[in-house]
């Protein structure tokens, strides 16, 4: 019969010392973090009491009245047959599209027609959702006019979104949830508190600042939980945010952009004169910042959580080389993606640009080219900066948590017994140490 031995203190924790759990984080560490995020938030909720926008006036809508509809049917014809011809552009090469459609309104009503035509003009057919434009004739006072202005997107829009949330919950399950909880929350803080208070006439960069600040603090602790790695993620991304404003405001005063390349700069001008089109630019770049800011940052407070979770054993300077590699690998794929994003949203100016035979020089050095440029460069500097800065931080509050394993305790040799000293023997070893091995009995 064999006989069991117990494990040695120092063999049993070296068992445990490779169980992935929370890196322990020291109190000296939890002190500088709590002082300077309770701060930040501080300052963040004082933001939004001052800045919170009021009831928003907004002017009665006078223009024509919309209806949603389904085309019952459409009857091509010959343009010759037509009444009333479309009117061709030089540019368009097509032969028109001559006909009527009957569309049947929501409400019952069935209206008739004509096909639509000209440049962007939607393509119908039978069963499609189209909405319907009425106004009055110009011709012919107190007669009602349709015509179709577009395609209905609503139940193709809601499929895609719930295609969406299927795919997010099913990989990223609770965690998924959150992260869809915290995408809520974005659009709240878009929608109820940053869109309100520039309309209102408050400073577009403080409010992009507030807004920025309060969606990462929400966000960031509801997707990733509060601790240590997420908490160096969000002091490097207020960090860098800092240096991308700075940045970003240096550059557009440098460079005089005046934030009205765009048609939409010009109508919301017309909408409200008030508004500070510099500052919405500078608004713009902080809040596109944000959102590849705190992937970066993320990534990095937990990259080095989990090297020190490997090996507790490695200092500040280990720590922070080993992530540095996973940032620089991250930060050359993410720069590339930011300058492709931006090339993507300003192709059809760029197709403009060199349709119009402009000299390459002239064509970078546009409004509306140089804020792509400047919100690219920008961006990218406050992403490289996002980078040792949050690896940094990480390393401060977990390197040196190494626990202390107990030395071995020394044995002191047992004297001999009485026995033993008659007789000249050497003292026998402790069997309780050293226990004899097991004996197996065959047959």
């Amino acid at each position: 019969m064999s006989r069991s031995h117990d494990l040695d203190p120092a063999d049993e924790h070296a068992g445990h010392s490779h169980a992935h759990g929370p890196v322990p984080v020291s109190r000296r560490a939890t002190r500088l973090t709590l002082g300077a995020l309770i701060p930040a938030a501080v300052l963040t909720l004082v933001g939004l009491f001052l800045l919170w926008p009021g009831d928003l006036k907004t002017e009665p809508w006078t223009g024509s009245v919309n209806h949603d509809g389904v085309v019952a049917s459409v009857h091509v014809m010959d343009c010759a047959d037509a009444g009333e011809p479309p009117v061709q552009t030089p540019e368009q090469t097509e032969p028109p599209v001559c006909g009527e459609v009957v569309v049947r309104l929501t409400d019952g009503k069935v209206v008739t027609t004509s096909i639509p035509s000209g440049p962007g003009a939607p393509t119908v057919a039978d069963g499609d959702q189209v909405i319907v434009m009425e106004t009055e004739s110009f011709d012919q006072e107190g007669v009602i006019k349709y015509d179709i202005v577009d395609h209905d997107r609503t139940d193709g829009l809601w499929a895609l979104v719930l295609a969406f949330v299927g795919a997010v919950i099913a990989f990223g399950r609770w965690r998924g949830v959150s992260a869809l909880a915290g995408l809520g929350f974005t659009f709240a803080v878009l929608l109820m508190f940053v869109v309100p208070a520039i309309l209102q006439g408050s400073s577009p960069l403080l409010v992009a600042i507030v807004g920025s600040a309060a969606i990462m603090l929400v966000v960031l602790y509801m997707t990733h939980g509060f601790n240590a790695p997420t908490s160096m993620a969000v002091l490097g991304t207020l960090t860098a945010l800092a240096l991308t404003g700075g940045l970003s405001a240096l550059s557009v005063s440098l460079l005089h952009l005046t934030g009205m390349a765009s048609e939409e700069s010009m109508y919301v001008t017309f909408v409200n004169a008030d508004i500070n089109m510099p500052g919405l630019l500078l608004a713009g770049i902080l809040i596109g910042a944000l959102g590849v800011l705190d992937d970066v940052t993320v990534t990095q407070a937990y990259t080095v959580a989990e090297l020190a979770d490997a090996n507790p054993n490695l200092g500040f300077t280990g720590l922070y080389r080993a992530a540095s590699r996973v940032g620089r690998a991250h930060i050359t794929s993410v720069i590339n993606t930011i300058v492709l994003a931006y090339a993507g949203a300003s192709l059809p100016t760029l197709l403009l640009l060199t349709a119009g035979g402009a000299p390459l020089g002239e064509m970078l050095t546009n409004e509306f080219l140089a804020q792509e440029i400047v919100r690219s460069v920008v961006g990218t500097i406050g992403l490289i900066s996002a980078v040792p800065i949050t690896t940094a931080l990480a390393a401060l509050v977990s390197h040196g948590n190494a626990p202390k394993v107990p030395a071995p305790r020394r044995s002191r040799p047992r004297q001999s017994d009485a026995l033993e000293q008659a007789w000249g023997l050497p003292p026998e070893e402790d069997s309780r140490r050293h226990p004899a091995p097991a004996r197996h009995d065959h047959g």
